[in-house]
């Protein structure tokens, strides 16, 4: 049985985790870095990771971007495959990520649904054909109260997708209050909202003359993250070194790859 380790063990995200890799049998979770000492756990736990010596076939990141240098340093020197789950990180650490991917397998992604990856993958497809045919396109996200990073990372994460599939250039337009002008073509607008426990919602929305369309994704549970995960630990096991998304985790699933 191969032997995951779960980074950030003790949020509420790494705890789904664990449950998930226990009920599918496949893996065995053997030691989890975290902020606090949990005696329930069955396994080794570590406030830092480099105290951990177990010998492990894979690591989940279900931690924070604070944490990430560490961890990057950690995987580098063993050459241990990675599934990123966090986000919010600076552009010289995303750097960082590429650079230690020419050693060992990772797998990043802002967003570890299937269903949303499956949307990026339409989106890919759509959006420009939608744009020069006079949609408006403007992204909505809602999480909950407690969600520090805005936009979150999975709206920008579609946002870039959207950006990338356009031949026009876009800007993206986080606040209209600073402007009194009518909206832009060349707007790509992200708005933001936080409240109760909302677990993530996210819609794209192409808004034309007398029609709408929305693509919405809602998650109903953290369980879905969690399931995400381990569709990438499975992934990530087959893979030689290189940088991965989710993206490529659907195409697997899809036979394209």
């Amino acid at each position: 049985m191969q032997k995951i380790m779960i980074h950030g063990y003790s949020g509420k995200m790494g705890q789904m985790v664990e449950q998930v890799i226990k009920n599918d049998g496949t893996f065995e979770v053997v030691a989890g870095i975290g902020n606090k000492n949990d005696l329930s756990v069955h396994y080794d736990t570590y406030f830092d990771i480099n105290s951990c010596e177990k010998v492990v076939d894979v690591v989940i990141d279900f931690s924070n971007a604070d944490a990430m240098d560490g961890l990057i340093d950690y995987v580098n020197k063993r050459r241990m495959p990675l599934v990123i789950c966090t986000t919010g990180h600076t552009d010289e650490m995303i750097a960082k990520i590429k650079e230690c991917s020419k050693n060992t397998p990772i797998l990043m992604s802002s967003n570890m649904s299937l269903g949303i990856n499956t949307i990026n993958v339409l989106l890919k497809q759509i959006s420009n054909s939608l744009y020069n045919q006079n949609f408006d396109i403007e992204i909505l996200e809602k999480h909950h109260r407690g969600k520090v990073d805005a936009p979150s990372g999975t709206a920008l994460l579609l946002a870039n997708t959207i950006k990338s599939a356009l031949e026009d250039k876009v800007e993206y337009t986080f606040d209209r209050t600073k402007s009194m002008n009518k909206r832009e073509k060349k707007e790509l607008g992200i708005s933001v909202i936080r409240g109760g426990t909302i677990p993530g919602e996210h819609s794209v929305i192409f808004a034309g003359n007398d029609e709408i369309i929305e693509i919405k994704h809602t998650a109903l549970s953290r369980k879905i993250f969690a399931d995400g995960a381990l569709e990438a630990v499975k992934f990530i096991l087959t893979k030689q070194n290189g940088l991965y998304s989710m993206e490529d985790v659907i195409a697997n699933k899809a036979g394209f790859n």
